[in-house]
């Protein structure tokens, strides 16, 4: 499979089975790495994820073929954009999807923020490593539990080009 394959588009309410699915599949790996099962996407509700997708949220997901394969969301706060939830399905990780998906939602809320925020795990050094090499820089850690620090990052974005 090459990231050719996939498409990356708009998520509509007809998506949350799909999307849950994948993020319960996606996050399992976290919540043994961190001991904890009740991390906030294992135990997001389809009902939550319903009024996310009818919301003024950007939700982009991607598609093999039929199959949906990943997702990410963003949610606007002034001019700043949080990004969450970037799932790929366990075995069609590590093959570009999730840069895929960051750089088409980079790209998508470019014009409607001056920069995103994300956090992540201590201990997701995927994670880290992926958004490091999309420019992502730290600003700051929080404690938010014992076994758990969340690294908060942030990237400047560049203004989307008028086209002439």
């Amino acid at each position: 499979m090459s990231t050719e394959e996939v498409g990356i588009e708009p998520a509509g309410v007809d998506d949350a089975g799909e999307i849950l699915t994948a993020q319960r599949a996606a996050y399992v790996s976290e919540a043994q790495l961190y001991g904890d099962p009740f991390i906030p996407p294992l135990v997001e509700s389809y009902e939550q994820l319903h009024k996310v997708l009818s919301g003024d949220a950007v939700v982009l997901k991607a598609m093999l073929g039929a199959r949906l394969v990943g997702a990410v969301r963003a949610q606007f706060s002034d001019h700043t954009c949080l990004i969450g939830r970037l799932v790929v399905v366990p075995d069609m990780q590590g093959r570009g999807i999730a840069r895929a998906l960051m750089e088409a939602l980079e790209k998508e809320v470019a014009g409607r923020a001056e920069a995103v925020v994300l956090f992540t795990g201590h201990l997701s050094e995927d994670n880290l490593r992926l958004y490091r090499k999309l420019g992502y820089s730290e600003t700051h850690r929080e404690r938010v539990a014992a076994h758990l620090t969340l690294v908060h990052m942030r990237k400047t974005l560049v203004p989307a080009e008028t086209s002439s």
